[in-house]
């Protein structure tokens, strides 16, 4: 059989880039979608060349109907069919309530956690339905249940509609082969606190989470790999909640 094609969108960095480096040692081909850090992109690709995978690295806006269309084009005219799709790609804001939050930042959370889960979703679906297999996961977060109150709840929201994506899209593409599941992370150690202005904010709610301590972006990764793989083949419509308990 021919190795599986996977394309990691937010491929570059924390989970998405652990998912690449994993799915490269479990004999997945790997896509790495990124935004803007080429170097950090070609050096996942690396990792994943080094695992004795191919791989191709993509600049893409997941939010941009043109960069998901050159995405899955360039997968499949370098590395062959797409047969899996991570849907990692994600962003926040600075952590604060939302009646201070800019709409600016509201509507760009919305348009990539949301808008570019669902065009990266309907392209891979486009393309793995007619062929009668595929396997996409969904990269969700614990937030959609705890609503995250005065850090990101439009963040949450938005992880809650991934969620609801997630059952719905499994529904509808389970009579074409296709399975659909989400990962729902917790606390992470990833650079994305920093970005949020709280570096230290994975070591601080460590106390709340029953296992006492974040997680780290390979345990993730290691959840969507077992999601894509042949012993959850009866799996689909599933959210996989890899928190620590939370």
């Amino acid at each position: 059989m021919s190795r599986p094609v996977t394309v990691v969108t937010g491929g570059s960095r924390g989970i998405g880039a652990a998912t690449c480096l994993r799915l490269a040692a479990d004999g997945h081909d790997v896509v790495v979608g990124y935004v803007r850090d080429t170097g950090a992109a070609e050096a996942v690709a690396d990792g994943v060349r080094a695992a004795g995978a191919r791989a191709v690295t993509v600049p893409v806006d997941t939010s941009a109907e043109a960069d998901v269309e050159r995405l899955f084009d360039t997968a499949e005219r370098h590395l062959g069919p797409v047969t899996g799709l991570v849907n990692n790609a994600g962003v926040t804001s600075t952590l604060g309530r939302l009646v201070d939050a800019d709409p600016a930042d509201l509507r760009r959370v919305v348009d990539v956690n949301l808008l570019g889960t669902l065009l990266c979703a309907r392209r891979a679906a486009q393309l793995m339905a007619v062929r009668g297999h595929g396997v996409i996961v969904n990269v969700s977060s614990a937030a959609a249940t705890l609503g995250s109150p005065d850090e990101y709840v439009h963040y949450a929201a938005t992880k809650a509609a991934v969620d609801a994506l997630t059952v719905g899209l499994a529904k509808e593409l389970g009579p074409d082969g296709v399975r659909v599941n989400a990962v729902a992370p917790g606390v992470v150690e990833t650079e994305m606190h920093a970005a949020m202005g709280d570096p230290d904010r994975p070591r601080r709610l460590a106390s709340g989470i029953p296992l006492r301590r974040p997680g780290r972006a390979e345990e993730i990764a290691a959840a969507v790999s077992w999601l894509m793989s042949p012993d959850a083949s009866y799996t689909t419509g599933a959210v996989l909640r890899v928190a620590g308990g939370r």
